[in-house]
């Protein structure tokens, strides 16, 4: 067996947070990133993969039944959600080895199974998804939003192996937040200032010629909070008009950003709106309401052409696993959608799309650039192009170079021009992409169920490689201090850095 090890040197940048910093721009300064890298042969036994069958792999093992959350890297740990059979996990890792440092382990909680007599969907049932948010690491500390409804604050050192918690405050006893299908949002800080999108909801749709008449389980619940990172206190909600305009869930994670001076926070509603909020600048003596700045309608017009129908019905009509769906699950239904990606800032502009759960099947998108400059409802005068050439989608966009990178259910990835919204060029995988695509080091990319797609970032369409992982990658891949962190939704992480190894 011989070696030979690379000697290029790459910038040291943590990745602390989910989209890597607070704009949640998916791009990475990192280099030195290999195109292609052999997984290796995996031995479940053991959790691990001889490193022998590998190559450009610094390290591999299995860490848990599924992965569905991104890891956040910083200060020599990595931290990421997954499931057990019993359990929502929260795993630490020693960044260069991916020994286990500790563990936060939380069980299934008890739920009603009927809120005012409406049928709760699979959003009590943590055992379905496990913990979904990326954790935000800061200092010795680590926040993160559970499976059953808790914000909380650990200590990342930890404790004897274990979890040491700092502080928790749970949603469900305090707010009576319900979420649809998971609890997902990924946490930003800013300051003093913790925020946290609630996930709040409705359960599954059913029939869609009934659904008119649903309940939310919580119609008075906020959909972002924001709270002390040092005690947990809560410091403000918003006071956005989503609940009368619920399509399904939420799902998006803020962003944010400082436009004219002014720091705003971005989030995408599950009504279909952006919201820009104005961010806090001091901590308040009691809760208050965060100040919407500005609201844009990420629907079409033509996306919401009831046909005699009402908003609900024309939404649930588009979900193919119904018996009276109007969807053909061939990307030509066209109908709204919420946000679940995350807005994007980038010199004073927001990229964002809009997109429902793959499991509803496949239907007309779109993404929009929004000037983040005006204020009030600026759906007509804040658009500066909307794209409408991709399907559904769950991405959180790639913006770099003058470039916008973002993949859609349909498994396609769109190369747009920022100015323009022209298409440059696609990439076609044909399978249902969940994951956000990740630009770093000229290179695209791709989570998709077949493995990973590795493009040339720029105008010129190149296929670098097709790396397959044995299994589905729904996580986002992360770049962190010369390492690329690929995660398989069967539970296995690689660590892939340029090793060149001939084995």
């Amino acid at each position: 067996m011989t070696a030979l090890l690379a000697t290029q040197s790459t910038p040291a940048k943590d990745w602390p947070q989910w989209g890597g910093s607070d704009t949640k721009n998916m791009v990475s300064t990192e280099q030195g990133l290999p195109d292609s890298f052999v997984p290796g042969e995996k031995d479940s036994a053991t959790g691990t993969i001889p490193m022998e069958t590998t190559r450009n792999v610094k390290w591999a093992r299995k860490l848990c039944q599924a992965i569905y959350s991104t890891p956040a890297v910083a200060g020599g740990r990595l931290i990421l959600g997954g499931q057990d059979p019993e359990h929502g996990l929260l795993m630490c890792l020693e960044e260069k080895t991916g020994k286990l440092l500790w563990q936060w382990e939380g069980p299934e909680r008890t739920v009603p199974k009927y809120v005012d007599g409406w049928l709760i969907g699979i959003g009590p049932n943590p055992k379905a998804l496990g913990v979904c948010s990326t954790p935000y690491m800061e200092g010795d500390r680590v926040w993160f939003v559970t499976h059953s409804f808790k914000v909380m604050c650990l200590d990342a050192k930890g404790d004897a192996g274990r979890a040491r918690v700092l502080w928790e405050y749970d949603m469900w006893d305090k707010l009576g937040v319900f979420p649809c299908d998971a609890c997902n949002g990924s946490p930003l800080i800013d300051g003093d200032f913790l925020y946290v999108q609630t996930s709040n909801g409705i359960d599954h749709n059913m029939d869609p010629f009934k659904e008119k008449d649903r309940k939310m389980p919580a119609p008075n619940a906020p959909n972002l909070i924001v709270l002390d990172k040092n005690t947990g206190r809560l410091l403000a909600t918003d006071d956005a008009p989503i609940a009368a305009h619920l399509l399904h869930g939420q799902w998006s994670s803020v962003s944010c950003g400082v436009v004219h001076g002014r720091k705003l926070i971005f989030f995408g509603g599950g009504d279909g709106y952006c919201y820009a909020f104005e961010a806090l600048s001091a901590i308040p003596d009691k809760p208050g309401k965060l100040k919407t700045v500005w609201s844009f309608d990420c629907n079409p017009p033509e996306y919401k052409a009831l046909d005699g129908l009402d908003a609900v019905t024309r939404y649930c009509v588009g979900d193919k696993r119904s018996k009276k769906s109007w969807n053909k699950n061939d990307g030509t239904f066209v109908g709204m959608s919420e946000i679940i990606g995350s807005p994007v800032f980038d010199n004073n502009r927001v990229y964002v799309a809009i997109g429902r759960d793959p499991e509803h099947g496949r239907g007309r998108g779109a993404l929009h650039c929004i000037d983040a400059t005006q204020t009030g409802d600026i759906t007509s005068s804040g658009r500066i192009w909307t794209y409408q050439g991709l399907d559904r989608t769950l991405c959180t966009p790639s913006v770099t170079e003058g470039l916008v990178y973002i993949s859609d259910i349909g498994g396609c990835l769109h190369c747009v021009d920022a100015q323009t919204g022209q298409v440059v060029w696609t990439h076609e995988t044909h399978s249902a992409v969940w994951g956000s695509t990740l630009v770093a080091d000229g290179k695209v990319y791709m989570p998709t169920p077949k493995g990973l797609d590795v493009l040339a970032a720029g105008r010129e369409k190149k296929l670098l490689s097709h790396i397959t992982v044995g299994g589905t990658i729904n996580a986002t891949p992360v770049a962190a201090n010369g390492t690329l962190y690929i995660a398989s939704k069967a539970g296995w992480l690689w660590a892939v850095g340029r090793t060149d190894a001939v084995r």
